[in-house]
């Protein structure tokens, strides 16, 4: 690949050569955060639970109050906008009429969940799909993932080590289904993926994103409102939307092997929205549309809530 980049290529050969490079270089920065979700579960799954690095730091800091910002129904545009890089499933550029909502300040807390886990939140099907009930009780599932309780001391186990629980940091590691269940619970709702793009493009700093080049490795607690009343919009943790991962209006995916990229997974998933402490610098935007299935629980997910207005 370096000999033929350096080497004598003409410009027709170059244009297709470029796009290919492009995509594959987003493609290598994806793997970069799925590299080090997998170190995580693969070093929880040691009996003696080493660590990737240092320790955490050893200040805690509180979380803000939880507020809620209003946004005013509309008819919006989303999907890129075909100015820079974009995967094939952001587009094409759409119009979508979004009903009056309103969104948390902050992701969840470690120490909202842990209200919702001691409430017995999972061991009451009122709060569960019918789908999740029976994926809760199939896999014996009491807990977030990488949570662990000793006697009535809470820990979790980060890139950093097992420690006590910081509950003033973002929950981590929740499925859709547990995402789901926590925010019927809280009497809210998961967002839609819309809801999402408008606050990310609106008031998302990408600037003091908690992604991979922070090097905190882990969700960080807010520090306090980013602006228009929302923090940690970008990085953290990938937030769940209630929104089916579909093509969009006018989606055609590209011919050839190309194609089958994103269109081939357009089929039992959910969008989230973001990016994590995991995400490489620069590689979300508010067009970005993250997808897994509703049982995922390794990769850096949690959830913000929303309401109706």
């Amino acid at each position: 690949m370096k000999a033929l980049i350096e080497g004598e290529v003409d410009d027709e050969a170059w244009g297709r050569i470029a796009l290919l490079l492009d995509l594959a270089c987003h493609h290598e920065e994806q793997h970069q955060e799925l590299i080090l979700t997998d170190i995580k579960h693969v070093l929880w799954s040691n009996p003696l639970r080493p660590a990737y690095t240092q320790t955490m730091p050893k200040e805690v800091r509180p979380a803000p109050e939880l507020s809620w910002t209003a946004f005013d129904e509309r008819v919006c545009e989303i999907g890129h906008n075909g100015t820079g890089f974009a995967y094939d499933n952001e587009g094409p550029r759409h119009k979508q009429y979004v009903h009056a909502f309103q969104l948390a300040s902050r992701p969840a807390t470690n120490g909202e969940y842990l209200k919702f886990v001691e409430d017995g939140g999972y061991s009451r099907p009122e709060f569960w799909l019918s789908d999740a009930w029976f994926k809760l009780q199939g896999e014996g599932w009491t807990k977030p993932l990488y949570w662990e309780q000793k006697n009535d001391d809470w820990q979790v186990f980060t890139l950093r080590g097992q420690h006590g629980m910081n509950t003033a940091e973002p929950v981590a590691h929740l499925s859709y289904f547990e995402a789901d269940a926590f925010a019927r619970w809280s009497g809210a709702r998961l967002p839609r993926e819309a809801e999402l793009e408008i606050a990310l493009g609106g008031q998302g700093n990408l600037d003091s994103a908690n992604d991979a080049a922070s090097g905190a490795l882990n969700p960080v607690t807010a520090a306090g409102e980013d602006n228009g009343g929302l923090a940690q919009l970008y990085g953290g943790v990938w937030e769940w939307t209630q929104s089916s991962y579909a093509a969009y209006p006018g989606y055609t995916p590209a011919p050839g092997a190309i194609g089958e990229y994103n269109g081939k997974f357009m089929c039992n998933q959910y969008v989230l929205k973001g990016g994590s402490c995991f995400t490489a610098p620069g590689h979300v935007r508010a067009t970005y549309r993250n997808f897994f299935p509703t049982y995922a629980r390794w990769q850096m997910t949690g959830v913000r809530l929303a309401k109706d207005i």
